[in-house]
């Protein structure tokens, strides 16, 4: 079938390709024997110069020019857009008061990413209970200070997102597209503990996500 989609694809030549006339007599009825030529190679080239005119050299020409090729310039714009980050987001979505497994390889992550590219951090607490209603919040604020200046920042963006209900997602998406951020932090545990949902996580985020595995 390829052949075919090639054939149709690529106009024939006549200029190069001469139509061969055929004598009636080659299209006799009468037996070999009695036809005017005396084999029946005769009224044709010999074999290796009709290779010649075979159209299967510039057929895969052809096919192998329509070949895609990523553009150069994309690529380089692309690999530029993850290599090149100034504002990461920490989402902290569970109520470990001394930070989760997951969340701690998080905020160990975001701060070697800004420190190799010089960039700023963005902490967003969010949790769908009131901050009177969570004893230990100034303990996990404590704690995530600590984790962060263990790796080289003390200064850092801290947003607090309570009592808004049952949204992590969709704050994590408003935060990241308000502050225009480059990129977004997590680890796989805030998904498996279903606090966070990885289609509407899709969906809402203007940025790359990095999901750390467990």
């Amino acid at each position: 079938m390829a052949f075919t989609h090639y054939l149709f694809a690529v106009p024939m030549d006549t200029s190069i390709h001469p139509k061969i006339s055929i004598p009636p007599s080659f299209c006799s009825t009468e037996s070999p024997s009695s036809l005017p030529f005396p084999s029946f190679s005769s009224p044709f080239p010999p074999l290796s110069k009709a290779r010649n005119l075979s159209i299967f050299p510039r057929i895969n020409r052809v096919g192998h020019k329509a070949k895609a090729e990523p553009r150069e310039s994309e690529v380089n714009i692309e690999a530029d857009a993850f290599s090149h980050f100034k504002h990461l987001l920490l989402p902290i979505t569970d109520r470990n008061p001394y930070l989760s497994e997951g969340t701690r390889q998080a905020a160990a992550t975001t701060a070697a990413l800004a420190k190799k590219n010089g960039a700023e951090i963005t902490v967003v607490v969010i949790d769908e209970k009131q901050k009177e209603s969570l004893p230990e919040h100034e303990t996990q604020l404590a704690s995530v200070r600590w984790h962060l200046s263990e790796s080289g920042f003390k200064e850092f963006k801290l947003l607090e997102r309570l009592g808004e209900g049952s949204r992590p997602t969709a704050i994590i998406g408003e935060v990241a597209d308000d502050l225009n951020l480059d990129l977004v932090v997590m680890s796989m545990e805030a998904i498996h503990s279903k606090h966070v949902d990885a289609n509407l996580l899709a969906e809402f985020i203007p940025c790359p996500v990095l999901l750390l595995p467990l």
